[in-house]
């Protein structure tokens, strides 16, 4: 088992229901990493429909329009492929269409860039009741040992996190397009120490990750420095 791994969190604005050009966007950022050694590719909380549900004209009827079955995507058969060939994860921010509704889900995809499943939101307060609440908060087996995912809201609650880390999580990535302030660098610390985990926080204008005595790297060095394309930071752990 891997005892690091090194995580590249995209932090790019997504553009509100602009499926093409986001999706757009993050393959200029994955051609970038391409024989980076990179090991997870995390992306922000709904990254390729923009997080569409803070839109007062969304619903729970018409976000179905920017939902996609990650089964039959062609977004995610290409991330996958890129995934594949680069032996990178991937968390792939989105909504996740079903017969009964609209989820907030990321995806997870493997090294082998197969699917390997997804995280529903489970906490969906205000807007995010356009989505269906996810009833799951399931581990995920990698080689560097068993990790998780929780979208944005989800980490106000300890319980959260620490169901994850009793089920083995040795990291948990959190996609998010939230509260992103010294208060939440102080809140994801105390839920790394808590549950004595490392947490991948991702959200387009701040990326951290916290360790398990409390530690936490509200900033470090970006990867491509000058690129408008991809400012986001490389983190190791």
């Amino acid at each position: 088992m891997k005892s690091s791994i090194k995580v590249v969190q995209i932090k790019i604005l997504p553009e509100k229901g602009q499926l093409e050009d986001n999706f757009a966007k993050m393959m200029v950022s994955l051609k970038k990493l391409t024989g980076k050694d990179v090991d997870v590719v995390v992306t922000p909380e709904g990254f390729l429909d923009g997080y569409i549900a803070t839109e007062k004209r969304i619903n729970k009827k018409n976000i179905r329009h920017f939902a996609i079955d990650p089964l039959d995507s062609s977004y995610v058969k290409t991330i996958s492929g890129w995934a594949r060939k680069n032996s990178t994860w991937v968390i792939l921010g989105c909504c996740r269409l079903t017969p009964s509704g609209v989820y907030n889900s990321a995806l997870v995809i493997n090294r082998r860039g197969k699917l390997e499943g997804w995280y529903d939101k489970t906490h969906c307060q205000a807007h995010d009741r356009k989505y269906i609440p996810g009833s799951r908060i399931p581990v995920f087996k990698s080689d560097f040992g068993y990790f998780g995912v929780i979208i944005c809201a989800d980490r106000r609650w300890p319980e959260t996190v620490r169901s994850l880390a009793v089920q083995g999580a040795r990291i948990i990535f959190n996609p998010t397009c939230g509260m992103h302030d010294e208060r939440n660098l102080h809140m994801m610390q105390t839920r790394s120490y808590e549950s004595e985990c490392y947490i991948a926080f991702t959200h387009p204008l701040q990326s951290l990750i916290t360790g398990p005595k409390g530690e936490g790297c509200p900033q470090a060095e970006c990867l491509y420095r000058n690129s408008a394309a991809f400012p986001g930071p490389a983190f190791w752990w």
